[in-house]
């Protein structure tokens, strides 16, 4: 279920970008890496062992915000997109902004704008397909 809702959330911020994803069959999204757009391969696949690559997902900011990859193609340690899912919450009294990268993440965390909780249940696979 909660993959199904990661899934909802790549389509509709997708959306907002004119590249709706099918969510039943494969079918294109968009991520940020490092404060770009990058594409992705939207599959409805979960994986039952968890994910590998850190992937952020926002609930509750800003219009036109997409997931976060931490890494991709050439950036690392990178895993094909075997994503391991983190929900990031901005916290009461911080003001929602775009968060375009993991770093940016990390500092809004440190800064203790933004909660972020691993969610293993929602992990899935997409990768990466242009940047």
């Amino acid at each position: 279920m909660r993959r199904l809702i990661v899934l909802a959330a790549i389509a509709a911020a997708a959306a907002l970008l004119g590249a709706a994803p099918a969510l039943a069959t494969t079918g294109k999204g968009e991520l940020f890496l490092n404060g770009h757009v990058v594409g992705t391969t939207v599959t409805p696949a979960a994986l039952p062992h968890g994910g590998i690559d850190p992937l952020y997902e926002v609930t509750n900011g800003v219009p036109g915000q997409l997931g976060i990859a931490a890494v991709g193609p050439g950036t690392g340690d990178y895993h094909g997109g075997r994503w391991a899912v983190s929900t990031v919450t901005f916290n009461q009294g911080a003001a929602p902004f775009l968060l375009t990268s993991a770093a940016a993440v990390q500092s809004a965390a440190a800064a203790g704008k933004v909660t972020v909780t691993a969610d293993p249940g929602a992990d899935f696979r997409c990768p990466i397909t242009r940047s």
